[in-house]
């Protein structure tokens, strides 16, 4: 019976992270106060819901006991609102594009659909395969830097575009051989948004720009990693 609750805990554990990015940011967007640092903070958590539920789920063994639950369903029904739709619209009602060119937000949306849906969108040995719809960390470089309705809808289709490029990308709960630096990284580039969400920066777009060597970090050795696959290394 202990064994069962706490599998039930941990599954209750990954719908808060939905939860956060869907219910609470909806409302801090769309409501009357409009509260931008609050939502990117519930995102950020439901990020940190998102990397810490799967350790659990497999120390709890949550196929055993809850074997009539899928929680892997659960857990892609939140990271798609987490990493996809509730993004989208931030950076929608952010207004960093402008309504007649807010349609563009649909490329992202839809091949975000496609990455979700495919059967190998995590590789045996441990990787993504494709972009794998961080549209969370978009939003905030959006949302502090500004970049002009050109750069912002380039970027948009650019990355919806790598989703359907089969190419490894790190997933380094999953260990691999950048596991842990990349985690420890991940990590330190986690509190600094943190830091920069909350305000603690009286001039935060230095800390920004500072804060991209780690997706420019995740990018490089993740194409690293697939163009030395393909070359049977």
């Amino acid at each position: 019976m202990t064994h069962k609750l706490l599998a039930w805990c941990v599954h209750l554990y990954t719908a808060t992270g939905l939860v956060a990015a869907a219910a609470m940011a909806v409302l801090m967007i769309v409501g009357g106060d409009r509260n931008f640092r609050g939502a990117l903070l519930l995102m950020i958590v439901a990020t940190i819901i998102d990397s810490t539920d799967g350790i659990l789920a497999r120390r709890a063994d949550v196929r055993k006991w809850t074997p009539g639950f899928d929680g892997r369903r659960l857990d892609d029904i939140t990271d798609f609102h987490t990493y996809t739709s509730m993004p989208l619209l931030f950076i929608w009602r952010a207004g960093v594009l402008p309504g007649e060119l807010a349609w563009w937000l649909l490329v992202p949306l839809l091949a975000s659909a496609y990455g979700f849906s495919q059967s190998e969108a995590k590789t045996k040995d441990g990787y993504f395969l494709g972009f794998p719809s961080y549209w969370n960390a978009v939003a905030f470089y959006f949302y502090f830097l500004r970049p002009s309705p050109e750069v912002a809808i380039a970027i948009l289709v650019l990355l919806a575009v790598m989703t359907f490029i089969p190419l490894r990308y790190l997933y380094p709960l999953y260990g691999g051989r950048f596991g842990t630096t990349t985690i420890i990284l991940g990590s330190l580039w986690g509190l600094l948004m943190v830091l920069i969400v909350i305000g603690v920066f009286e001039y935060p777009r230095p800390a920004v720009w500072t804060s991209i060597a780690f997706p420019t970090y995740y990018l490089m050795v993740s194409w690293g990693v697939s163009f030395a696959k393909a070359r049977g290394r």
